[in-house]
This record gives structure tokens, C-alpha cells and sequence, in this order.
């Protein structure tokens, strides 16, 4: 059974970074990491859960919504079975839970529980 579970997240002080890791376990030769298009979600306190960043497979293509392109990064490490979330100049409305998310088709698709963000001085 694969899983997902985050790390990375804390407390920082405006115009601060953190790095989002997400490692897998539970993949195997047929069910390979590196066949999971990865994305990364927030959600705020009393907000709707948004996609942050995607990468694919290969991690050739990448996508961001708007508020963050400029400030964060999402890479891969196929080998090591993680996703990375490289955030710059956080603000404080990137404070959320950050979730990472594995997708291979419709039927695969796994979540893990999270990491809390906070961005307050």
C-alpha cells in the first residue's frame, strides 16, 4: 500500500523559507514512483483546499497557481521516492496545512495527512 507522509513545516517569520519534503513508501517495479504525477494542496482555517504546485512524472513539467510561481519550487527525487516544495518569501496568507498528493490514473490516487505552515511574525 503506498503512503505519503510530510515533513518540513513550522513556524517562520515573514519574508522566511521552509522546505516541504513528501516521501513515499510502498511503490514497487510495477507501481513505480516515478509513474505518479505529484502535486502539492493547502488549505487555510475555514478555506477551500487549493492545488499548489504539480510536477510529473520525469519532473519535466511543472505548474504553480499564480500567488506562488515566483516563490516556490516543486522538484522530485525519483530515486529517494520524495517531492520537494522549496517556498521563498513566505507571507502569512501561505499559512495552511500543505498536503501532498500521488496520482497514476483514476483508480491510484493517495494522500497524506499533512504538514502545518505558519507564517506569523
Amino acid at each position: 500500500q503506498v503512503q505519503l507522509v510530510e515533513s518540513g513545516g513550522g513556524l517562520v517569520q515573514p519574508g522566511g523559507s521552509l522546505r516541504l519534503s513528501c516521501s513515499g513508501s510502498g511503490f514497487t517495479f510495477d507501481n513505480s514512483f516515478s509513474g505518479y504525477g505529484m502535486s502539492w494542496y493547502r488549505q487555510a482555517p475555514g478555506k477551500e483546499r487549493e492545488l499548489v504546485a504539480s510536477i510529473s512524472g520525469s519532473g519535466g513539467a511543472t505548474t504553480y497557481r499564480d500567488s506562488v510561481r515566483d516563490r516556490f519550487t516543486i522538484s522530485r527525487d525519483n530515486a529517494e521516492n520524495t517531492v520537494y516544495l522549496q517556498m521563498n518569501s513566505l507571507q502569512p496568507e501561505d499559512t495552511a496545512l500543505y498536503s501532498c498528493k500521488a496520482v497514476r490514473g483514476a483508480a491510484r490516487i493517495y494522500w497524506g495527512q499533512g504538514t502545518q505552515v505558519t507564517v506569523s511574525s
